[in-house]
């Protein structure tokens, strides 16, 4: 029992710093790491090793699982060619060239050692390249290139590290080599699309949201071990089930189980993640004390770790650059990523626990093991430091813009626009077939899908402060509701005569629907404090005449609607049509002269009239452009 307080601790600890450094606005990967190296000091801390058993089978699998469930498949595939150079060819390119490198600053040092060493350094780690992206807001399309990189080049480097262990035992060969390489890519994958068909049917029929988590949880690790048993790739069989089960969950899975299941692993990854970079700053006084007790000289020890890092870093530039049409978006003029974007691709390199676990999986009796191992630790360190804490700087330095709020906001309520048509017409189809319906069910149905719709359309024009809107208002008020209904709820529940079931229901129920007012409070609060965006622009839409005809979104002279001043009423937003010049209000004002005028005139076609914002919407074919 006397884990258990230690571990305890772990779990304090982690969310202690973790919580520090969100406040202080630091890299929460390089404080753990930090906070490691000091703890690993302290006589009263018990050594805790990172054996080999321990990151790949127990942290690796649900770390790699969870990221794959939340990467989308539809942009992984977008990139696919991008990921692939960086997750295979950049792999390759970097354990040649650092073995080439040991083998000539290391006396003595021999080819399969070196060949070992640039395998284990050579993959960026999927959970330090998640934590600092997403941190600092990088375009979306540069997140899916690097986390796909980080879920795949793992597989690759344990090939490699794999046939440079054979290598020494002389067992390998280049026939040999391939023939592994290929079955343990194939194997990974077919194991994971295996799995995928399994928990997708045994989803089909386990709706209760606490056993479809539980078969989440165990999922990574099945497939692991699986694919290991087969001599094959655990890490791709992981990967290829989370990227088809994250893809295919709006339809396996019901809306109870996601949410239960995003919850419990956004808690685990959280654990995860951050214990991981704590522990492997605690590896750090018993790597140094081998490297002391193998008598080896301090300028060599130190020559070679800072060769290994600069090494894996110039070896990773020198790799993007010439690649570039690899990393093609097309929304790219000429189908290239500008130089900004592959120089931060270049430097968002950070290396985590892999490098580490691989390192310990180099076999006790290989030539200076214990050098090859800290020039691992350096790379991690170095690179979570240098690139992690310099990264931030970068991207502000070269102006790469991050996802931007408003166009979310406008996509989203496109969404929502074309969901709502959809449900309208199925509407519809149900009625004709069951004939009449009540009217007040209808109009309620209708009702509640324009106020979600609403809600949507007024998240944009926020570019400046203003005063609440009609949804803005509701939640306020229905936030006011939900602690009244909860208290007295509690009231109730303190007098012992309602069963603890019933209770439990209610009290989550309010906890949902708070949740989701909260949501669209965060999201203006999101919107109103990142005003300084460049413009939400127009979009080229085929197949809408109007659209096409229209032309361009004008800046109006006015941007007042005249109908409202005329009858006392206020506007949320303003629309302006492009056939006359007319300024009207959106459909969230209490007027809607904007839906007004289209019906009187049949103009179709109107543009945003605030400012910044450049997009249109037709009437007629409900499209935006």
């Amino acid at each position: 029992m006397h884990i258990v307080p230690w571990l305890v601790l772990l779990v304090v600890t982690v969310v202690a710093v973790a919580a520090a450094s969100r406040r202080l606005d630091l890299s929460t990967p390089v404080v753990m790491v930090s906070v490691g190296v000091v703890a690993s000091y302290l006589p009263f801390v018990p050594e805790v090793q990172l054996t080999p058993d321990l990151v790949l089978v127990g942290l690796l699998p649900p770390l790699l699982y969870n990221a794959a469930l939340q990467t989308s498949l539809i942009d992984f595939n977008a990139h696919r060619r991008s990921i692939l150079s960086l997750s295979i060819g950049l792999v390759a390119f970097t354990t040649v060239g650092v073995a080439v490198v040991v083998h000539s600053v290391v006396p003595g040092m021999d080819w399969p050692a070196a060949f070992a060493l640039g395998a284990v350094v050579a993959p960026p780690d999927a959970v330090a390249a998640t934590a600092v992206a997403r941190r600092i807001g990088l375009p979306r399309g540069m997140v899916t290139v690097l986390e796909g990189e980080s879920l795949l080049n793992d597989a690759t480097a344990l090939v490699a590290l794999k046939t440079a262990i054979l290598a020494a035992s002389g067992a390998a060969t280049l026939t040999g080599v391939g023939v592994d390489f290929l079955q343990s890519a194939l194997g990974g994958v077919a194991c994971g699309v295996a799995l995928y068909l399994v928990v997708g049917w045994v989803r089909r029929h386990v709706t209760d949201p606490v056993m479809d988590t539980c078969v989440s949880l165990v999922t990574p690790f099945i497939a692991y071990v699986a694919a290991e048993e087969l001599h094959a790739s655990g890490v791709l069989a992981v990967v290829i089930a989370g990227l088809l089960l994250g893809h295919q969950a709006p339809v396996l899975q019901t809306a109870s189980s996601r949410i239960a299941e995003r919850l419990n692993w956004r808690t685990i990854s959280f654990l995860l993640e951050n214990a991981v970079f704590l522990l492997i700053g605690m590896q750090t006084r018993r790597i140094l004390d081998a490297v002391f007790a193998s008598g080896l000289a301090a300028g060599t020890v130190v020559g070679t770790c800072l060769a290994v890092l600069g090494t894996v870093i110039v070896l990773r530039m020198a790799w993007v650059f010439p690649s570039r049409y690899l990393l093609a978006r097309s929304d790219f003029p000429g189908g290239r990523p500008p130089r900004t974007y592959t120089a931060v691709v270049g430097w968002a390199g950070m290396r985590g626990v892999v490098t580490l676990a691989a390192a310990f999986a180099i076999p006790a009796d290989a030539p200076q093991r214990e050098l090859l191992v800290l020039a691992a630790l350096a790379v991690t360190g170095g690179t979570l430091v240098l690139q992690g804490l310099s990264l931030p700087w970068l991207v502000r330095r070269l102006r790469v813009p991050g996802p931007d709020p408003r166009e979310d906001a406008l996509a989203r309520a496109e969404l929502l626009q074309q969901a709502t048509r959809a449900g309208l017409a199925r509407l519809h189809e149900i009625e004709a077939d069951e004939g009449e319906q009540e009217t007040a069910v209808r109009e309620l149905l209708r009702s509640r899908l324009e106020q979600r719709d609403f809600a949507a359309w007024e998240r944009l024009g926020r570019g400046e402060p203003t005063g609440e809107t009609p949804s803005e208002r509701y939640a306020r008020l229905r936030l006011e509701m939900l602690q009244a209904e909860r208290r007295r709820v509690l009231e109730l529940r303190g007098l012992g005569r309602l069963p603890h079931e019933v209770v439990s229901d209610v009290l989550s129920t309010l906890d949902v629907e708070e949740s989701m007012v909260g949501r669209l409070m965060a999201q203006r609060e999101q919107l109103t404090s990142q005003h300084e965006g460049g413009p939400v622009a127009q979009r080229v839409v085929d197949g809408c005449t109007h659209l096409a005809e229209a032309g361009a979104a004008q800046e109006p002279a006015d941007r007042r609607c005249e109908d409202c001043l005329r009858e006392g009423t206020t506007w949320v937003h303003l629309r302006s049509c492009l056939a006359c010049g007319h300024v009207g209000c959106c459909d969230s004002s209490p007027r809607r002269h904007a839906s007004g005028h289209f019906r009187g005139t049949g103009h179709p076609v109107v543009a945003s009239a605030e400012p910044r914002e450049h997009w249109r919407w037709c009437f007629v074919d409900e499209v935006l452009g």
